[in-house]
């Protein structure tokens, strides 16, 4: 069996540098608790390690209040302005491991917002990075996800400015057909695309190797969101895609058929996870 291996596969800068940043911080106050603010990265394996080292996760602000001494790591994903002002006012200690991409975005939200424009934001409400950008962008901000959300979009006062940005991991060519949906209604406009680099580079190779196997395996774990649109995207393009946490979740009888098996991972999957993916499917089929 002939197995493509995805080059972009795995953790991203952003969230290497966030899983990086906790186990620092577990190896340079021992004897101090250690806590972070969200899963710092969408894998539940990772998560359960840093569980072992003693690293445990903080939900809410209302669990962030309770904490009378330690360190709290804010996730990749970002926060909101409450969050840093709950922290200073408790007087713990702020690690922030914000992808800069994310922090990048949450500046321009509050720079329009200040400026008076209604913020957009493409991407999918109930994720913690579109939650924590909302919270730097005042009142006059919108999530969009659908194109019926697009649709119906009109900003609070139809004379102000919008300022549309994007969640990092979201569909790019989704981005693009929102935007044009918006763009149609005339209003004062700009468009910063803030979708990573990284991610659009990975949902292509995802869609180029999809297309030319018999197979496709996408690894991540299911809270993931830029996995789930890579799962999307190799669905549309191999209609035998197959969407595995680890090896555990493989079935053996779903590829003894194929020739020819791709692979990719999410940006929070860990590469051991891959690695082992990787070599028992090289091995058995």
């Amino acid at each position: 069996m002939q197995v493509e291996l995805a080059k972009t596969a795995g953790f991203c800068f952003g969230v290497k540098r966030a899983v990086d940043t906790v186990y620092e911080q577990v190896a340079l106050h021992p004897d101090e608790s250690i806590y972070t603010y969200g899963p710092i990265i969408h894998n539940d394996e990772v998560v359960k390690d840093l569980e072992k080292h003693g690293v445990r996760v903080i939900e809410t602000e209302e669990e962030l209040r309770e904490l009378k001494k330690g360190i709290v790591v804010i996730r990749s994903h970002g926060v909101d302005k409450n969050v840093y002002s709950c922290l200073k006012k408790r007087g713990l200690t702020c690690v922030d491991a914000t992808c800069p991409f994310v922090k990048k975005i949450h500046k321009i939200a509050e720079e329009k917002s200040s400026e008076g424009m209604h913020v957009v934001i493409i991407g999918n409400p109930k994720h913690p990075e579109v939650q924590g950008i909302r919270g730097w962008a005042g009142e006059n901000v919108t999530v969009i996800q659908s194109n019926e959300d697009a649709e119906r979009f009109e900003p609070t006062d139809s004379s102000r400015a919008v300022c549309v940005v994007s969640q990092t991991t979201f569909n790019y060519n989704k981005f693009k057909d929102l935007v044009e949906i918006i763009q149609k209604k005339g209003y004062d406009i700009i468009v910063l695309n803030t979708i990573c680099n990284a991610t659009k580079e990975r949902q292509e190779e995802a869609c180029r190797i999809a297309q030319s196997v018999d197979a496709m395996i996408v690894i991540g774990d299911k809270k993931s969101s830029n996995t789930q649109k890579l799962f999307e995207i190799c669905r549309n393009a191999c209609r035998n895609t197959y969407y595995i946490q680890t090896l555990d979740d493989l079935d053996m009888n779903q590829l003894r058929s194929v020739e020819t098996v791709g692979i990719t991972a999410g940006a929070s999957t860990p590469n051991n996870i891959i690695e082992e993916v990787q070599s028992y499917v090289r091995i058995n089929f």
